[in-house]
């Protein structure tokens, strides 16, 4: 199972339609900020039954977020024992290099920028899809494509 975490509707109806082009057959579960993303992870308030919420293979993460920045969650769930499992990528519209320092300083597996155009999205998730569900093992390999 992917987890987005995305607080733009615009965006997630992108990356959505992109994902179900490219025939992605993980479920998706979007939350739309990081305090919505620590609910889910910790299995919190309307993610504290195991099977609405199951544990997510893979999360693909915004960083500008409202309430709990992404930033923060990321550093959250990688300094969880029981979270820092999970590949973490970014994906961003900051190209600052602070930020990217700072991400991979904190855990994450990855960091892409946000394409500007469908067209752009399509490669970039494209690239996601075939790098991160066909290419590389993950712990949870139900996720796979093939």
């Amino acid at each position: 199972m992917i987890l987005v975490v995305e607080d733009s509707d615009e965006d997630f109806t992108a990356l959505e339609r992109v994902l179900k082009q490219s025939l992605c057959k993980a479920p998706i579960h979007r939350v739309r900020d990081g305090d919505e993303a620590i609910d889910y992870l910790y299995r919190q308030g309307p993610y504290a039954n195991a099977e609405q919420a199951p544990r997510p293979s893979i999360i693909l993460m915004d960083l500008n977020l409202p309430g709990t920045d992404g930033r923060d969650v990321i550093q959250q769930i990688k300094h969880d024992y029981t979270l820092k499992i999970i590949p973490v990528v970014v994906l961003t519209s900051s190209s600052n290099p602070k930020d990217v320092r700072d991400c991979y300083q904190n855990g994450t597996n990855s960091y892409m920028l946000k394409p500007m155009g469908l067209e752009q999205l399509k490669f970039t998730i494209t690239d996601f899809l075939h790098y991160w569900l066909e290419l590389a093992i993950i712990p949870d390999s139900s996720i796979n494509q093939k």
